[in-house]
């Protein structure tokens, strides 16, 4: 498996190390390849869900906001072969993700962050906002690395869900012959 960054995010390839064998099973039996495939992304895809989920940091929306936010995609089937995906739609999880440069941020999110995860009222709030304004500006911000370091430390456990169904793809093509 190998991750690479892109202008649209995180692109993840998986190569089984059996990739000559899975080719002749789909010469011969598409139909099953396709169906243990399947299984095996929403699986893996599953699992990447998971554990990115409980690296992503919890911000003013809790459980439902950017770590709600990240899913698993059902694996859509392809002409060779299938492909799953564990993204979100929120705009801020690329600079949560990999850090920013320093900016100066839009300052009413930060007094909204200061006031439910602080606990400050509104006005200690905004001076709360600003100050965090003001050290971005001078540090930028640190990436949490949600996504790199699950696929990264994943890629154990998604290789062993493949090797699996080649397994089962290898039996069920046996018991198909008879």
């Amino acid at each position: 498996m190998s991750a690479t960054s892109s202008n649209n995010g995180l692109d993840i390839r998986i190569d089984l190390h059996s990739a000559e064998a899975l080719i002749r099973a789909f010469e011969e039996a598409p139909e099953i390849v396709e169906d243990e495939l399947y299984g095996a992304t929403w699986e893996a895809t599953l699992f990447l869900q998971r554990e990115v989920q409980e690296r992503t940091p919890v911000g003013v929306g809790g459980a439902g906001g950017l770590k709600g936010s990240i899913s698993a995609r059902e694996p859509g089937r392809i002409a060779d072969g299938v492909i799953g995906a564990v993204a979100t739609s929120l705009t801020h999880a690329a600079p949560v993700e990999l850090g920013t440069k320093p900016h100066f941020p839009p300052v009413t999110p930060l007094e909204d962050w200061a006031r439910i995860k602080l606990g400050l009222d509104p006005k200690e709030a905004k001076g709360a906002a600003f100050a965090i304004a003001r050290k971005i500006a001078r540090e930028g911000t640190e990436g949490a690395f949600m996504f790199t370091e699950t696929f990264e430390e994943g890629e154990d456990q998604v290789q062993m869900i493949f090797g699996q169904a080649l397994e089962r793809i290898t039996a069920r093509m046996a018991e198909a012959r008879g």
